[in-house]
């Protein structure tokens, strides 16, 4: 049996390097820099370092940083972190070429984002944006659209007025 590296509290890790999808590459690879397991940051941070990472075709990792939030925040805010996590991989698996995946995830993440009122305005998070975005983005799937690394380009939150 292969052992898997763990964590100080016994949880999976997986240390090997990995591409810029987020595919894992093999034991002593050069690959893209991780994102920190225990990474904490605010909201704020949390976004502008997700969308640096997004503006540089790294929706996995953007995930990451997504999912950090979404672990480690508060209660009441993990659905829309959770809708943000989703969002970035559904990109990670076009990006990968796995429209089925990419499907699930991007319906997901629209029902996550899309359970909170109209009138939330927490993080100036783009919800609407997002979700039609993912529409767009489902609709170029299911029509077997090629899916550009532009097309893929987003903001998750609203631009200063």
């Amino acid at each position: 049996m292969i052992s898997r590296d763990r964590d100080t509290a016994g949880r999976a890790r997986n240390d090997r390097p990995r591409d810029r999808l987020g595919r894992p590459l093999p034991p002593g690879s050069a690959g893209v820099a991780r994102i920190p397991d225990d990474l904490e940051l605010g909201p704020q941070q949390t976004l502008t370092f997700a969308q640096q990472l997004l503006d540089d075709g790294l929706a996995f990792n953007a995930h990451e940083v997504l999912e950090a939030a979404w672990k480690n925040g508060p209660v009441a805010e993990r659905m829309l972190w959770q809708g943000l996590a989703q969002y970035a991989v559904g990109l990670t698996h076009i990006q990968r070429g796995n429209a089925k995946g990419a499907g699930t995830l991007l319906r997901r993440a629209s029902e996550r984002l899309g359970s909170y009122p109209a009138n939330a305005q927490q993080h100036d998070v783009d919800r609407a944006g997002l979700i039609a975005h993912a529409r767009e983005l489902l609709d170029a799937l299911d029509a077997g659209d090629d899916i550009t690394e532009e097309r893929l380009r987003t903001r998750l939150c609203r631009e200063p007025t």
